[in-house]
C-alpha cells in the first residue's frame, strides 16, 4: 500500500476515538479494580482489544497503518495522563476515587457494592497484607489505581505508640 496522508491521519484519528471509547465505557460499566485483573476481566480486556482492532485500521494492514495507529494510542495517551494530572475533576470522572472498603473491622457493605468486589476479593486482599481477618483491619481503601491498601489495627496501634513516644522525647529535650 501505498504512503498516503489522509489514510494515516485517518487511522490515528479511528485509533483516538476507539481509546476514548474504551477509557469511558470501562469506566461506565464499574471496573475498577484494574490492577488486579481476574480470568474473566483478562479474557474481557484481550477479546475487546481484538475487537477493535478492524475499526481502528481496517483493511490496512501495512507497516504504516500499524505506525499510525500506535501513533494516535500514544498521543491520546499522552493527552489523558496530562488531562488527569492538570484536572483533578477530570481525573475523578476518569479514574474514580477511592474508597474506603473496611474501617475499624468493619465492612463497609455500600462501598463493597459500589466496587464491585465480592467479600471473598476482600478477605484474599486483606490476607496478602499479612492480617487473618477482617476484624483486624482498621482501614482497608480500594485506592485509584485499583490495588487495595490495608493497615491492621496492629500497625495502627503501634503508629500511635511511636508518635507518643516521639512527643514524649521532644518534651523531654
Amino acid at each position: 500500500m501505498d504512503f498516503n496522508l489522509t489514510q494515516v491521519l485517518l487511522i490515528s484519528l479511528k485509533s483516538i476515538t476507539i481509546y476514548v471509547f474504551i477509557v469511558f465505557a470501562i469506566r461506565l460499566f464499574g471496573k475498577k479494580e484494574l490492577a488486579q485483573l481476574s480470568v474473566v476481566d483478562l479474557v474481557f480486556i484481550l477479546l475487546i482489544s481484538n475487537s477493535v482492532q478492524n475499526a481502528m485500521v481496517g483493511p490496512d494492514t501495512s507497516l504504516i497503518g500499524g505506525m499510525a495507529a500506535a501513533t494516535g494510542l500514544f498521543v491520546i495517551n499522552y493527552v489523558f495522563k496530562w488531562l488527569l494530572r492538570r484536572f483533578p475533576k477530570f481525573s475523578n470522572a476518569v479514574q474514580g476515587h477511592s474508597l474506603l472498603l473496611i474501617y475499624q473491622g468493619k465492612v463497609l457493605e455500600h462501598n463493597l457494592e459500589e466496587s464491585m468486589l465480592s467479600l471473598e476479593e476482600l478477605r484474599s486482599a486483606v490476607r496478602e497484607h499479612g492480617v487473618e481477618t477482617i476484624a483486624e483491619v482498621d482501614l482497608a481503601v480500594l485506592e485509584v489505581d485499583g490495588n487495595i491498601s490495608v493497615m491492621s489495627k496492629d500497625y495502627a496501634d503501634k503508629t500511635t505508640r511511636m508518635r507518643k513516644g516521639r512527643k514524649s522525647i521532644a518534651k523531654n529535650a
